[in-house]
Order: C-alpha cells, then sequence, then structure tokens
C-alpha cells in the first residue's frame, strides 16, 4: 500500500473518533497526478448534501500543465463512494456542529486509489500543547535507547 497523500495536521488540530474508507471519484488525469503525489489534503473537508458525500477544497493539479483542458479545474469539488449507511451515519453525525468530517489520507488498494476520511473533534489549545509534551518526550526516550544500543 502506497500513500500518495496524507493530511498530518488533521492528525494534530483534531480528537478522530471514527474512521471511514470512501472511493474517490477523479478524471483519468487526476489519477496520473495522484499517483505522481501531486495532491494536497491540507484545508480539505468533506460535507454531505443530497444523499452523497463530496470532497471539497481538495486540490489536484494537472498531470501535464500545458496538456490540460482549459476549463480544468484543480480544486474542483470530487464525489466520494461511500455506501448509504455510511452516509446517513455521517449526515446524522454532521449536523451536530462540533463535529467535522475530515480527509486523512490518499492510497492505494489493489488497483483502486482510496481516501481515508474520520470524523473528527476540534482540539482545545492545551489538548495541541499535551499532544507537543507527548511527542518531545517520546522523542527524548528514543534518543536515549538509541544511545544506549
Amino acid at each position: 500500500m502506497v500513500h500518495y497523500a496524507e493530511n498530518r495536521k488533521a492528525r494534530f488540530n483534531y480528537e478522530i473518533l471514527e474512521k471511514y474508507e470512501t472511493g474517490i471519484e477523479l478524471l483519468g488525469t487526476e489519477v496520473k497526478s495522484v499517483r505522481g503525489g501531486q495532491m494536497s489534503l491540507e484545508g480539505a473537508f468533506v460535507i454531505i448534501r443530497g444523499g452523497e458525500a463530496y470532497l471539497i477544497n481538495a486540490n489536484i493539479p494537472p498531470y501535464q500543465a500545458k496538456n490540460s483542458p482549459s476549463d480544468y479545474e484543480p480544486l474542483r469539488n470530487r464525489k466520494l463512494l461511500l455506501t448509504k449507511k455510511e452516509i446517513a451515519e455521517l449526515a446524522g453525525s454532521e449536523k451536530n456542529k462540533s463535529l467535522t468530517i475530515v480527509p486523512i489520507a490518499v492510497y492505494n488498494k489493489g488497483r483502486k486509489i482510496k481516501l481515508e476520511i474520520a470524523l473528527v473533534k476540534g482540539k482545545k489549545k492545551f489538548d495541541k500543547r499535551e499532544t507537543l509534551k507527548k511527542r518531545d518526550t517520546d522523542r527524548e526516550i528514543r534518543r536515549e535507547y538509541s544511545a544506549r544500543g
């Protein structure tokens, strides 16, 4: 499994409650661009409208800029492929104003390109500080072990 893009800030800014694996509807040139590692999930989010899920604000630049159609939009809304049951669950939880749906990672599964999305709750400032402290202590512990061995 190859990770093409990852939303690292999502893990820092949000507390992940539940994860879902979805398919994503892409154009042929977008598939090539994603496989080339050119996709960015920064600032992207998911909305549910009319019984369908859409990925909003994910940037996929054209594979070959000079060869792409003139009306190509890199930030266009892309449909996500979820079951009706999953869409209903996400739509119910989206009504709760404190919860958001964000993309976590884009990767391949066989020949298909998959998107991992998560139902998240925003972290407070002190939670973020706690995360930074934990990361620093873990780094120190790893340094100690590597210095000994």
